[in-house]
């Protein structure tokens, strides 16, 4: 205990440790201001403990979207604590505890009333100073960059909000559901729940004009959310990988290592039809240099073969460092 207390006054004493802590913070006031501004009002449902908070919330409208998200989430991380143990650190808790209560808090006070902050009508919030209600496409891609900007901080922190997450973790854990498939099956669950209880009606007797539309908004919602997280975690790559089929290696390995200052690599390959076996040129370029790289292939060798693909991220000499063991990426 000691040892523990005497680590954390030596990490306090770091700038290090309070920007992370800054930026942990800073990642969850941004997810619950777009919640509040741009997701709760329009009655989206992104997925996670959140929007099944603002399901709730539309069947007993007395209790707030940030309550239900304590209610959810702290039942959540107490069997995360019991089924993982220490993989849920202090962070996780943090954030978790912090997020759903800055949302009530701001919810107060941008409504002005009691009965408003129950309504969460967007013809209320800030006196109709922000009422996007013809606009709920712009609306929602809104809420989703902030959001994802917001998870993206939190995660790049080692940290996580909890909620879908932790669902997912148990059902990879007793399910062998893989991690990623599981978010699609908790986040797809609380989507459905929307368009039932918002969509139809069940469980509030009044089903909104078009509700059913809400729940594509909610789905353009979740797959904006999700890149925008992606985004942040691990930036945009832009590298390109080819594959080079060409009779004129001498000629193509001058061009790579004089002209583009690049380096490639030889695989071994044998032709299908007919069976010879030959070399074929694998190389990682910018995505800036794939027109010079075209056109100088054409002019070598007119009859060669050239694959251009993707590469989602490159690390080594030239290219991005390899991350920190400690580091998340994202799926």
């Amino acid at each position: 205990m000691k040892a523990m207390f005497r680590k954390l006054i030596e990490d306090a004493s770091t700038w290090h440790w309070w920007r992370e802590w800054i930026l942990i913070f800073l990642g969850c006031i941004m997810m619950g201001t777009a919640f509040v501004f741009f997701i709760n009002p329009y009655k989206f449902v992104p997925g996670g403990v959140y929007g099944l908070g603002i399901v709730l919330h539309n069947i007993f409208p007395s209790i707030q979207v940030g309550t239900f998200g304590y209610m959810l989430d702290v039942p959540l991380m107490i069997v995360a604590l019991l089924v993982f143990g220490g993989q849920f650190g202090a962070r996780t808790v943090a954030a978790a505890l912090f997020t759903p209560g800055y949302m009530n808090l701001l919810t107060r006070a941008v409504y002005p009333n009691e009965a408003a902050v129950e309504s969460l009508d967007p013809a209320l919030l800030l006196n109709g100073q922000l009422n996007l209600s013809d606009d709920l496409l712009l609306t929602a891609i809104m809420g989703a960059v902030i959001i994802g900007v917001g998870q993206g901080i939190v995660v790049r922190q080692q940290a996580t909000t909890g909620g879908t997450d932790i669902v997912a973790m148990l059902l990879q854990k007793f399910a062998g559901i893989k991690f990623s498939t599981g978010i699609l099956l908790a986040d797809g669950a609380v989507v459905l729940a929307g368009l039932l209880v918002i969509g139809f009606g069940l469980g509030t007797g009044e089903a909104g004009e078009k509700g059913w539309v809400l729940t594509l908004y909610s789905l353009i919602t979740i797959f904006t959310t999700s890149r925008v997280i992606a985004y942040v975690l691990d930036g945009a790559s832009y590298d390109k990988l080819l594959f080079i089929n060409s009779d004129h290696h001498d000629e193509l390995r001058r061009f790579i290592i004089e002209d583009l200052d690049r380096s490639a690599t030889y695989i071994k390959a044998r032709g299908m039809y007919t069976g010879n076996e030959r070399e074929m040129i694998f190389l990682v370029i910018s995505r800036k240099e794939v027109r010079q790289v075209q056109h100088k292939i054409k002019e070598i060798d007119p009859r060669a073969f050239l694959v251009v693909t993707d590469a989602y991220d490159t690390f080594g000499e030239g290219f991005k460092p390899f991350p920190s063991a400690d580091v998340m990426q994202a799926e």
